[in-house]
């Protein structure tokens, strides 16, 4: 196959022989390789941006013999995050949108999920990824002390390592999400938590969990070049 240097990939691509890398990776690895467990679920997170759109002009309906057109040109309506929360073992998912991506917004999740979703957990289990929100300082930005601190205590937290996005299963629903629910112009906020209320609905009725069978010691062998060489 001859060579194409004008062309160039987006890739994320992990750093090789580094110990930082793999003690995440495993410590990820080691959490998904968990029993069931009621009182100390396991719940990945995970979140993106969106960029609301709305139809320049109204497009034309399907005939026989012919699909809808939409026209090419469209309005941006400003930007907005999707926050994803799942555990994996019992298929419950919770998608939602907010006008903004900030530490208050990341903690107000967990608040949720600690008091609304999993109110007699002794503890959650969390797994997301490095993103500077995602961490129990956010909590402080956003409760008194003594609400936070008490958060804080009921929560396990474990990060992916930096270029290793591939270990949170969120990052899978997230994609899931986008392809059955994203796929066409959404313009409102409003609209769009109500579509994103009705994917989580569907797929919790389901209850479709993730069969996740990539262990540590499959690392060891298939990565064995992202380990440090002793």
């Amino acid at each position: 196959m001859a060579l194409k240097p004008h062309l160039k990939a987006c890739w994320t691509i992990p750093p090789k022989q580094n110990a930082a890398f793999v003690a995440a990776m495993e410590d990820v690895l080691g959490v998904y390789a968990r029993p069931y467990d009621r009182a100390y679920p396991v719940v990945v997170m995970d979140e993106k941006p969106l960029q609301p759109l709305a139809d320049a002009r109204a497009g034309t309906p399907a005939v026989p013999g012919q699909v809808a057109r939409q026209d090419s040109e469209y309005i941006r309506c400003g930007t907005c995050s999707i926050f994803v929360w799942a555990e994996p073992l019992r298929g419950w998912r919770r998608a939602y949108a907010e006008s903004t991506r900030t530490r208050v917004d990341w903690a107000h999740g967990v608040e949720h999920l600690l008091s609304v979703e999993y109110p007699d957990a002794d503890k959650v289990v969390l797994v997301m990824d490095n993103l500077n929100t995602h961490s129990i300082a956010s909590l402080y930005q956003a409760f008194p002390p003594e609400k936070a601190y008490a958060l804080a205590g009921r929560l396990e937290i474990h990060h992916t390592p930096k270029h290793g996005s591939w270990l949170n299963i969120a990052e899978i629903e997230l994609s899931c999400l986008t392809k059955q629910c994203l796929g066409r112009r959404i313009a409102e906020l409003e609209v769009l938590n109500e579509e994103l209320l009705a994917w989580a609905s569907a797929t919790n009725a389901d209850e479709r969990q993730v069969d996740w069978r990539f262990t540590a010691s499959n690392a060891r062998i298939k990565l064995r070049h992202l380990y440090p060489a002793l």
